[in-house]
């Protein structure tokens, strides 16, 4: 079993995928601006650094076999981040880098889609061995930001719009099977079961939370949404998820209810 680092270890994606390298085995440590919490064993060795300054970072790769890098956010200082994390990885000897990114970030003109796609370079061009994995959204990413909308009594739902959201638990468990082999460079995009349309996710995720409201139709403007209506977020010959948007709605509604 291999010692493994997963920066952003506390995220919605970094937890599960700790939690799988931990049941696969494995010596983990958890990276994050905050220490790992909870009560489940075993546990991660916590590391609290932050990335956008480093300290602390090279004991927390020390003896590290493989990176899996999680963190980023969409505030900005991703790539500075994946600079300082390249930099100290060389220096600690480790011997695998796998990043965690977008399907489309070279198709879709978003600022965070670009930073995403300069990071890509940077650990190419690192030295290091790696691994790149692009995925589409993830269904608690699609159900925060719909969410997010219905604070009003009015939702805009941008037309022409596709989504192709999938698991988090698929995506660990994809993470974790790269985490444990060799360099594989970029390998091939992982994408949810279903393309959807933004008004039926909208709607499917307004039904599950017994919610109404107003749908308005939004035409987005400039060459992002144009690149979003052509579907360049999307990766339907890599549809290999296995649970779709409304079993993740129906699990999330009956776990409300039990609580």
């Amino acid at each position: 079993m291999a010692t493994i680092l997963v920066t952003g270890g506390t995220g919605t994606l970094g937890r599960a995928l700790v939690d799988r390298l931990l049941g696969d085995g494995h010596d983990v440590r958890s990276l994050s601006r905050r220490p790992h919490t909870g009560t489940a064993r075993p546990r991660p060795r916590s590391y609290a650094v932050d990335l956008r300054d480093g300290t602390g970072l090279p004991e927390a790769l020390a003896g590290v076999e493989t990176v899996v890098h999680c963190a980023s956010t969409p505030s900005g200082g991703d790539t500075e981040a994946a600079g300082r994390l390249i930099a100290a990885a060389r220096a600690a000897g480790v011997a695998h880098l796998v990043y965690i990114s977008i399907v489309g970030v070279d198709l879709v003109p978003i600022r965070y889609y670009r930073t995403k796609l300069a990071v890509e370079r940077l650990i190419e061009g690192s030295g290091l061995g790696w691994t790149v994995l692009r995925t589409t959204q993830l269904h608690d990413l699609v159900l925060r930001v719909i969410k997010a909308g219905t604070r009003s009594p009015v939702l805009p739902v941008p037309t022409g719009v596709r989504v192709q959201p999938v698991e988090v638990g698929e995506v660990a468990d994809r993470l974790a099977e790269l985490a444990a082999g060799g360099p594989a460079g970029r390998v091939a995009d992982l994408g949810g079961p279903e393309v959807l349309d933004a008004r039926d996710l909208v709607r499917a995720t307004l039904a599950a939370g017994g919610r109404r409201r107003l749908l308005m139709p939004l035409w987005l403007p400039g060459a992002s949404a144009a690149a979003l209506r052509r579907g360049g977020n999307l990766t339907p010959e890599h549809a290999d998820g296995r649970r779709t948007y409304a079993e993740f709605l129906a699990a999330r509604t009956g776990d409300a209810a039990r609580r």
